[in-house]
């Protein structure tokens, strides 16, 4: 890892290098957290958990292999080296800033309160088409979770497209001055996190911390349809670059059409001329995630063409609008997160489904003091549509059940306590054909639903 020596890494996060002197100058090949995973040359960062505390395997990880470790205790001279530290959390943070200065990459940083991910991987997908490109894996999105997405960068790279998630004021501060991004993208500011936040105003301002390290070469990239975002007219003297639907102030999107459970079609139009693309996943809202692959790929010098096969090449991701034919149900695996927004655009997408549509929906997390009204305002939401059978799950989820059952009476409307009910159930109200869209917050950990479909 390009000048990441145990001497280096120490200056980096403030620490005390204990060993060998003649292993100072060792560049180490990896960084991991995780005990079972060591790696020979590998530099081990313990940390301190609700149910374990990382420091008491570094001996074992040391016998695997590593070539050193973190520690915030004084292990006195042992025989392999280490860094003291006061915080292996915050060393992490450190050592991640220095080495992503190091390469000198572009970095395009992704934040929003719906569909970061699947951005992230629009974005991706695009930018692969002509650079190497390392993405933020799963929900590796926050200030451990980024710092070990930097740490898989390798030289080859020659960009880094990084989601940076938060719940709270003063995290993506903290993950802009790892990241410094030469480009920022906001999806949106939706409904997410108001336990913390209290407000979309809140939301605002928390999600713009990401502007604090922006390059002032930079770029900002922001959905001019969310009536938050297009309030701002210039980050650090830089104009943002807007894209949307309605607002057709910069790149934009119509003639859309859903294409079933195959995707959704539009026509893109930017300063550079027009395409048409088959984005490959469905729902509305992947139009938004490919004008902002669009907005991005333009800024980094694609051709039309180029951008076109980058998002025809999207992938899904499990967890993530991830159709899976079992051969007894087609299932819409979007387990991993859910919102009211999210809720409502994927109950979109099943109404274009053929057959019987079945909706297993479960808790939504993290909505604060409104929690309640928000699971109704999905449960009315969800009689609206042409539905077969609503399936609500969890003690929030009764109010979804109740406002739905008020607002379509004859529909066919149930609802379990726990996860565990309806697994016992599910067999018998599902009908071989059925597509299934399973959603919910994740700790409701959904996913036993889909392996049990």
């Amino acid at each position: 890892m390009k000048n990441l020596t145990l001497e280096h890494i120490a200056k980096a996060c403030e620490g005390i290098y204990v060993g060998p002197e003649e292993k100072k100058h060792l560049e180490v090949q990896s960084i991991f957290t995780d005990s079972r995973k060591a790696e020979e040359g590998g530099l081990f960062v313990p940390i301190k958990g609700a149910r374990a505390d990382a420091h008491d395997f570094i001996e074992d990880v040391m016998e695997k292999g590593a070539l050193a470790t973190l520690s915030e205790r004084d292990l006195g001279e042992m025989s392999y080296p280490y860094i003291l530290v006061k915080s292996s959390l915050q060393a992490v943070k450190d050592i991640a800033e220095y080495y992503l200065e190091q390469l000198n990459i572009p970095v395009v940083g992704i934040t929003g309160s719906v569909g970061k991910t699947s951005t992230k991987e629009m974005i991706a997908a695009v930018l692969s088409q002509k650079y190497n490109t390392l993405k933020t894996q799963g929900n590796f999105n926050n200030e451990l979770g980024l710092p070990l997405t930097v740490f898989r960068l390798r030289q080859e790279h020659e960009i880094a497209v990084l989601e940076m998630g938060i719940s709270d004021f003063g995290e993506m501060h903290r993950l802009a001055k790892i990241a410094k991004p030469e480009t920022c993208v906001i999806t949106n500011i939706g409904l997410c996190h108001l336990e913390f936040l209290k407000s979309r105003d809140g939301i605002l301002k928390a999600k713009t911390e990401i502007f604090d390290f922006l390059k002032p070469t930079g770029h900002v990239i922001l959905n001019g349809d969310d009536d938050k975002l297009v309030t701002v007219e210039k980050v650090k003297d830089i104009k943002p670059m807007f894209f949307g639907i309605e607002n057709k102030n910069g790149i934009w999107a119509d003639e859309i059409k859903p294409e079933g459970l195959k995707g959704i079609s539009c026509c893109i139009h930017t300063e550079k001329g027009s395409f048409s693309v088959l984005i490959p996943i469905p729902g509305h809202h992947m139009v938004y995630n490919a004008l902002a692959g669009t907005a991005v790929g333009l800024t980094y010098g694609l051709s039309l063409e180029e951008i076109q096969a980058g998002i025809e090449s999207l992938q899904p991701v499990s967890g993530r609008f991830h159709i899976i034919d079992t051969g007894k149900y087609t299932v819409v695996d979007d387990c991993y997160n859910a919102n009211p927004v999210s809720m409502k655009a994927s109950l979109d997408v099943l109404t274009d489904a053929l057959g019987r549509k079945v909706a297993i929906l479960g808790d939504m997390g993290e909505l604060g003091k409104e929690e309640v009204e928000m699971h109704r305002e999905v449960g009315v939401y969800a009689a609206s549509k042409n539905l077969d059978l609503l399936i609500c799950v969890g003690e929030l989820s009764q109010y979804m059940a109740e406002a739905a059952r008020h607002a379509a009476p004859t529909k066919n409307i149930l609802h379990f306590k726990t996860k565990e009910e309806l697994l016992r159930e599910i067999a018998g109200v599902l009908q071989e054909g059925d597509t299934v869209l399973v959603k919910a917050s994740h700790f409701m950990g959904f996913e036993d639903v889909v392996k049990r479909l």
